[in-house]
C-alpha cells in the first residue's frame, strides 16, 4: 500500500497543505512545535480513523475553525484508492472511501496497514497492562476484523456486568439475579475464548520477527522475550466468573477475564521496566513495532506491506545504535516509510542511500515545502 497524496485542511496547526510523496523515502525536517508529527498523525487517522494522540475528534480541528479534512490517494497494488474523513464541531465525523460513506468506522480497519513508532510508544513499558494489551489488539485487528468485532462485544458485556454488581452491590448473595448473571457470563466466555485464542496465536507468531529486529538492532548483544500472561492458562472461565461473584460485588467490577491479560516484557530474565536502560528500552520499544511492520507484511504474504511512520526515533540511543536502525530500516523488508527529525543530519543518513527515490519536506509553523535533496 502506497500513499501517493494527502491533502489537508485546518488539522491541528496546519491549516491546508498538499503534498505528493515517494513510493520509497519521505523525510519532515523541522523544529520541534512545528507540525511534523501532526502530518504523520493524518495519516494516521486515515488507517485508524482516529488520531493517535486525542481522541476527541473536535480537538484535532485548527481552534480557529469550524471544520477539518484529511485526504489520502493510495496505489493498493494496481488500484488506486481514495479515502478521506471530514470532521466538524458538533456533528458526527465522516469517513469515506471512494464515493461511499463507512457506516461503521470499523469495517475500515486494516485496509490501510500502517505502524506508527513514536515518543509514545514509553507508555508500553512505564503505564499499566492495558497499553501492553492495546498494542495485541492493535495488530491483530488490522489483519483480523472478527477479533474487533469479539473484542468490542466482550467489552460491551463486561460493562453490563460491572454495572450489574454495582447494582446490587448491597444485595445478598441468595437474592442475587442468577439467571441474569448466567447469560452474561456464558456470553463473555464465549467471546474470551476466542480473542484468548487469537493472542496465544499472535505472540506465538510475533516474537520471532520482534527477536530477529532487537538482535539487528543491538548488535546480537542481548536476549529479549515476550510473554503472553492469563487468567485462561489455568483455569475454566465460567467457573471463575460464577465463584468469584461475591469478590466482585465487593470489588465493584470484574476480577476475571481477558480484560485482566499482561503482556511480559523482559530483557534476559528480568522485567524490562527495573533493569534496561533508557536505550535498551527505546531498543525493545523499536523492536515491537518494526517487528510488527515485518509480521503484518508476512500476513499479507508480502504483497501489502504497511506503511511505517517514524516519529522522532533517534532520541536516547548511542551512535551505533542508531546506524544499525538505518541500515534495518533501509531494507527492501519494509515498504513505504515517512519520518520526521529536528537533525537533517540524521535524515541524511536515510537520504544518502535513496536519494534518488526519497523526498525531503520542511515544516515551520503549519507550513510545508518540499526540498532539494
Amino acid at each position: 500500500m502506497i500513499l501517493r497524496e494527502l491533502n489537508i485542511l485546518n488539522y491541528k496547526n496546519i491549516r491546508e497543505a498538499g503534498m505528493s510523496f515517494s513510493d520509497n523515502l519521505n523525510c519532515f525536517l523541522g523544529l520541534n512545535g512545528q507540525g511534523k508529527t501532526n502530518i504523520l498523525d493524518a495519516i494516521y487517522y486515515l488507517s485508524f480513523t482516529k488520531s493517535a494522540y486525542n481522541a476527541i475528534d473536535s480537538q484535532n480541528i485548527h481552534h480557529d475553525e469550524d471544520m477539518a479534512m484529511v485526504q489520502g490517494k493510495y496505489l493498493d497494488g494496481e488500484n488506486e484508492e481514495i479515502v478521506s474523513c471530514g470532521l466538524k464541531r458538533g456533528v458526527k465525523k465522516q469517513f469515506r472511501r471512494g464515493k461511499k460513506d463507512y457506516k461503521r468506522l470499523f469495517d475500515h480497519i486494516g485496509f490501510i496497514p500502517l505502524v506508527m513508532v513514536s515518543p509514545q510508544d514509553s507508555e508500553l513499558v512505564a503505564e499499566g497492562s492495558e497499553e501492553r494489551r492495546r498494542f495485541m489488539d492493535g495488530v491483530i485487528s488490522q489483519y483480523n476484523k472478527a477479533y474487533l468485532e469479539h473484542l468490542t462485544q466482550y467489552n460491551a458485556l463486561l460493562k453490563q456486568r460491572n454495572a450489574l454488581l454495582k447494582q446490587h452491590e448491597n444485595t445478598n448473595l441468595n437474592d442475587l439475579p442468577v439467571a441474569l448473571f448466567d447469560v452474561l457470563e456464558m456470553q463473555m466466555v464465549q467471546y474470551a475464548e476466542t480473542i484468548y485464542d487469537e493472542r496465544v496465536k499472535f505472540i506465538e507468531q510475533f516474537t520471532p520477527y520482534f527477536q530477529k529486529v532487537y538482535c539487528a538492532i543491538s548488535g546480537d548483544k542481548e536476549q529479549v522475550s515476550l510473554g503472553y500472561v492469563s487468567q485462561l492458562h489455568e483455569r475454566d472461565l465460567m467457573e471463575a466468573l460464577a465463584r468469584t461473584r461475591s469478590r466482585d460485588l465487593i470489588l465493584g467490577w470484574t476480577s476475571q477475564g481477558i480484560h485482566k491479560d499482561e503482556l511480559e516484557m523482559k530483557l534476559g530474565d528480568y522485567p524490562l521496566k527495573r533493569v534496561g536502560s533508557q536505550g535498551q528500552q527505546k531498543s525493545y520499544l523499536l523492536a515491537m513495532k518494526l517487528g510488527q511492520a515485518l509480521y503484518l507484511s508476512s500476513i499479507h504474504e508480502g504483497e501489502k506491506k504497511p506503511i511505517l511512520l517514524l516519529d522522532d526515533i533517534f532520541d536516547k540511543l548511542d551512535s551505533e545504535r542508531v546506524k544499525r536502525i538505518v541500515q534495518l530500516v533501509v531494507g527492501e523488508q519494509f515498504g513505504q516509510i515517512f519520518i520526521t527529525d529536528t537533525d537533517r543530519q540524521h535524515l541524511s543518513s536515510f537520504l544518502t542511500v535513496h536519494r534518488d527515490n526519497a523526498k525531503l519536506f520542511m515544516v515551520n509553523d503549519g507550513e510545508i515545502a518540499e526540498m532539494m535533496i
